[in-house]
């Protein structure tokens, strides 16, 4: 039978663990593939960090056993959700370090006994969690790292950052309190010296970031849902709004079923519309989202968020009209 390409990973760590010798050959036997393959599933490994080695004596691959963890007692749901998590949704997401978290379950999925093992690559291999829409971070692995460890120890960042509020390249010392990944992109949250004020900055629009030997002595009772507050996603605006939206038959089941937000309460009308209700602070972010649904929403309140869909509707109007 083929094995599938993690698969076939786990078989050739398993099979180099037991201390025999494999040639390719062997190799190729037991996994039923080309030797192309196999030499590009060893490339693989190396890629992620796995010290075997070719020994030419013998012409056989080894691989220092203790290299892996000792086996650990999972269940099959744990394995299973675990292993689900590393190999289908590592590359959905902007994570960072892909790799090492491939590795991790590389280790962990070749400790687990033979009937479990195989359960879980059976049903992995019919699974399939689609990619969701995201920021391209170019070197996160080292931004991310950089800003984590000025996290935990409580260092100082220089950051050259594009801020789309003042509109260009700014530099700031940052003090690091928090990282949060939303809405599609990884954020880091601290006072910024520039701005004088708590700020979030988006890691896709970080230039340069430096971590400096200054240490800070604030941020201690930073509190993240405190900072965001209600606010309907990122950016509180200082100001509570009771929002009311009526979604059309069309698409009410389908809004309906999301909880858009903490605060989010449904009303079924008898036309098989649905009436939602939030109480949150701003209406800037929630006002792209409601034209995100054209025309089948109507703002009953409050009438400044009907009046800022309104002009940003007739905005848009006047940019097609242009054409």
């Amino acid at each position: 039978m083929k094995h599938s390409r993690v698969s076939r990973i786990v078989n050739i760590l398993t099979t180099l663990q037991s201390g025999e010798k494999y040639s390719p050959a062997d190799l190729e036997k037991i996994l039923d593939v080309s030797r192309r393959t196999i030499f590009r599933d060893l490339r693989e490994l190396a890629s992620i960090g796995v010290p075997y080695r070719y020994d030419a004596k013998d012409s056989s691959y080894k691989i220092d056993p203790k290299f892996f963890l000792p086996p650990v007692d999972f269940t099959l749901a744990e394995a299973l959700s675990l292993l689900m998590l590393v190999h289908k949704v590592r590359n959905r997401l902007p994570m960072p370090f892909r790799n090492s978290a491939l590795l991790a379950g590389l280790k962990v999925e070749n400790n687990l006994p033979p009937e479990v093992r195989n359960y879980c690559q059976t049903s992995l291999q019919k699974m399939t969690i689609a990619p969701e829409q995201h920021a391209v971070i170019k070197s996160l692995d080292s931004i991310y790292n950089t800003i984590q460890k000025a996290v935990r120890k409580k260092n100082t960042l220089r950051l050259s950052y594009h801020s789309l509020y003042e509109q260009q390249v700014i530099e700031t010392v940052l003090h690091p309190y928090h990282i949060l990944y939303k809405n599609r992109s990884w954020y880091v949250i601290g006072f910024s010296e520039f701005h004088k004020m708590v700020r979030t900055f988006n890691l896709s629009r970080v230039k340069i970031v430096e971590a400096l030997a200054g240490r800070f002595a604030d941020g201690d009772s930073f509190d993240l849902y405190e900072y965001l507050g209600r606010a309907w996603a990122l950016v509180p605006e200082g100001r509570l709004y009771d929002i009311k939206l009526k979604f059309s038959p069309l698409v009410a089941y389908n809004v309906s079923e999301v909880q858009w937000h903490s605060t989010q309460q449904a009303q079924w009308n008898e036309d098989g519309s649905v009436t939602l209700s939030f109480r949150i602070d701003g209406l800037g972010e929630i006002s792209w989202w409601v034209l995100g649904y054209g025309d089948q929403v109507q703002v009953l309140a409050p009438a400044a968020l009907r009046k800022k869909v309104l002009d940003k509707a007739q905005g848009i109007i006047e940019n097609h009209r242009k054409l």
